[in-house]
């Protein structure tokens, strides 16, 4: 049975975007009442999904949709959407549609550029979330718009051994024009270490000879995080103004 099927409707199971009567604003209500940016991401994502099926409801299915979604440091394909339990191939198809037309329309290169830490750290909120330390380059255009964000190296608890070849060999193969990179403290530390320095000044001494300038290191963790480029600010070669 596809698990596209929607959720008999009775008293006990009506449609779960609809208020019954005295019940507080559900998905669709509260979008024209306050609009979307009022909702949460699982309410977002219920009105996309629009019902549940056989195996949960509409609301567990967006919950479980938000936690995948919230790891993802790029648009995932559809093979990798049907694995969430419950998440058939049209609503998986539906969802990949709402992020692809987001990202061409909404997030596109030139209407998002990066003008500060602070621009970019909404796109590397998933790091603060993992367990081991990861290590991502974003890759930018000369516009300062984000072409991609790319994982580099997973690493141990506490280090990430890195090398300027596989560091920048995606932001050659993006054609980039700068790069920010990043990592996280499964800690929750962002207090920079001594092999953090180091790191931040061999990436920016290849970017240099490469001619794609590094514009920041940032540190993430669940408490904040630290820019080198404001911190340390001789390392580095170029700011974040676009060229």
């Amino acid at each position: 049975m596809s698990s596209d099927l929607p959720v008999e409707c009775s008293p006990k199971s009506a449609n779960l975007l609809y208020r019954s009567a005295g019940a507080p604003l559900l998905p669709r209500e509260k979008l024209e009442k306050w609009g979307a940016a009022s909702m949460t991401n699982e309410e977002l994502l219920a009105l996309i999904l629009g019902s549940g099926n056989h195996e949960c409801s509409v609301f567990e299915l967006s919950r479980r949709l938000s936690d995948f979604l919230s790891i993802q440091t790029q648009v995932p394909p559809l093979e990798k959407l049907r694995r969430i339990r419950g998440l058939g191939r049209v609503k998986a198809s539906q969802v990949l549609a709402c992020l692809e037309l987001s990202g061409r329309y909404i997030l596109g290169n030139s209407s998002c550029p990066v003008m500060s830490p602070e621009d970019i750290l909404p796109r590397l909120s998933f790091l603060k979330y993992e367990v081991q330390e990861h290590l991502v380059v974003v890759t930018l255009t000369a516009a300062n718009g984000v072409i991609g964000i790319h994982e580099i190296t997973t690493g141990l608890v506490n280090q990430t051994p890195v090398h300027p070849r596989e560091a920048f060999v995606k932001a050659i193969e993006d054609h980039a024009v700068s790069v920010v990179f990043a990592h996280n403290h499964p800690s929750g530390s962002i207090e920079p270490s001594a092999e953090d320095m180091g790191v931040t000044r061999l990436l920016c001494a290849s970017g240099r000879i490469l001619r794609i300038p590094v514009l920041d290191h940032i540190i993430v963790g669940k408490g904040g995080f630290t820019s080198f480029c404001r911190m340390y600010p001789e390392m580095f070669e170029k700011t974040f103004e676009p060229a």
